[in-house]
């Protein structure tokens, strides 16, 4: 360990860092480019080239140029998926009641006449079965 110093070990680590968040950051544009719904397939095309073509400048230039409408396409999505979970277990919980509510429901019925003594125990045993 005497031929690595300690700062070069920093100076190492904090290189490998930022080039682990450059491929993040460009990752995270190329999928935005694939996302975004209002540019055509030749404006798509067209960044994807100079992303790839010219890396640095080419995502600075996108994230200066789009990077707002950026944050929003993000923000979209995660609404959206927010209202399908929300949608998922109101559908899942909410409606569906379960044994206790479908024999409340079936005392009832019998209390008010409308079903017999043996209509209930079968229905019962349906429902517990």
């Amino acid at each position: 360990m005497e031929d690595y110093p300690l700062l070069n070990l920093f100076w190492t680590m904090l290189w490998f860092f930022l080039w682990v968040m450059w491929f993040f950051l460009l990752f995270k544009v190329i999928t935005d480019v694939f996302r975004d719904h209002t540019l055509g397939g030749w404006g798509k095309a067209g960044w994807l080239v100079v992303v790839l073509l010219l890396p640095f400048l080419g995502v600075l230039v996108y994230l200066i140029a789009r990077g707002h409408s950026m944050h929003e396409r993000d923000r979209k999505q995660v609404e959206e998926q927010q209202a399908a979970f929300r949608s998922y277990v109101q559908r899942t919980a909410g409606s569906g009641g379960g044994p206790a509510d479908e024999l409340h429901k079936l005392s009832a019925l019998k209390d008010k006449g409308d079903i017999t003594q043996e209509e209930f125990d079968r229905a019962k045993a349906k429902i517990l079965a």
